[in-house]
């Protein structure tokens, strides 16, 4: 492939995310963990902000809610998470991981290391932990501006 002129941020960024995405979930699949890539999305996402409500998790992942009510219903089958009330909403569920899910996400971040380590073989974990801040830096803002996008 001739490269006439430099990609976009966007394009790369974009095209890496799905590139590193769909490596995650095939190391899913491979172990034969019983959760699908969006289950694991969803668990990750509780675990790294506990005590969200229902609606709170769709927002934050920018997905509907339906998608994350599915997903939510799975992992509380299988054991990983619960969903309780509110203390002072009760038409709002909180979500929480178990102790069954915080063994679950423990393997999912080893996946994550191994998926991170076949992506940028070069690359130092410091120099990882920059652009992680940075892409989190960015993600952050964007959102910000899209959340006041909606309410103008």
């Amino acid at each position: 492939m001739s490269k006439t002129e430099r990609e976009s941020f966007g394009f790369v960024l974009l095209d890496t995310a799905r590139a590193y995405r769909r490596a995650f979930e095939a190391e899913i699949t491979k172990k034969g963990m019983g959760i699908t890539p969006g289950m694991a999305r969803v668990l990750a996402y509780i675990y790294h902000y506990p005590g969200l409500r229902q609606n709170q998790v769709a927002e934050g992942m920018m997905v509907e809610p339906m998608t994350v009510v599915g997903h939510l219903d799975a992992l509380e089958r299988a054991g990983f998470v619960e969903r309780k009330r509110h203390p002072e909403d009760r038409r709002s569920k909180m979500t929480e991981i178990t102790g069954k899910g915080l063994e679950l996400v423990e393997q999912l971040k080893r996946i994550g290391e191994q998926v991170r380590g076949m992506s940028g073989p070069h690359m130092s974990a410091e120099e990882f932990d920059a652009l992680q801040d940075r892409l989190r830096e960015m993600r952050d803002q964007l959102s910000v501006g899209a959340k006041s996008e909606l309410r103008s």
